[in-house]
């Protein structure tokens, strides 16, 4: 009777774990004949998170210019870095499509991008303390 016990407790012991599945067991085999386990199917070296939160940061990006910017500065900075679909632009070209010098070109970009990285990173800090 204790061997019947013991076999009963098995096949008990393994109905529980008929369910789980490991990363590493073979569910296919390759076109080469070799075993593909569930690891290989689901595991690549895309970036898809990182590309998530780049488009994430860029859609911010483009928010903050259209709030925190006047339209001058924003004009400036979409010509400077190509932010409408067009070639980035230098210092002096902007400057020459504004009618403006390129030292004040350079004052309205620097004094911009300045705006735009503190709204950037007072959100940034907000969101992290949400998260804590």
């Amino acid at each position: 009777m204790p061997i019947a016990n013991e076999i009963l407790m098995f096949f008990r012991s393994q109905k529980k774990t008929a369910q789980d599945v490991s990363l590493n067991e073979p569910i296919d085999t390759d076109k080469d004949g070799n075993a593909l386990s569930l690891m290989d199917v689901i595991a690549t070296d895309d970036t898809i998170l990182d590309d998530l939160d780049l488009s994430m940061r860029a859609q911010r990006m483009k928010q903050y210019i259209l709030e925190a910017l006047t339209p001058r500065e924003r004009t400036i900075i979409e010509l400077r870095y190509g932010l409408s679909g067009q070639i980035p632009l230098t210092q002096r070209d902007v400057a020459k499509r504004l009618g403006i010098s390129r030292s004040y070109v350079s004052r309205i970009e620097t004094k911009s991008l300045a705006q735009l990285k503190k709204k950037f990173d007072l959100e940034d800090s907000v969101a992290r303390r949400r998260r804590k």
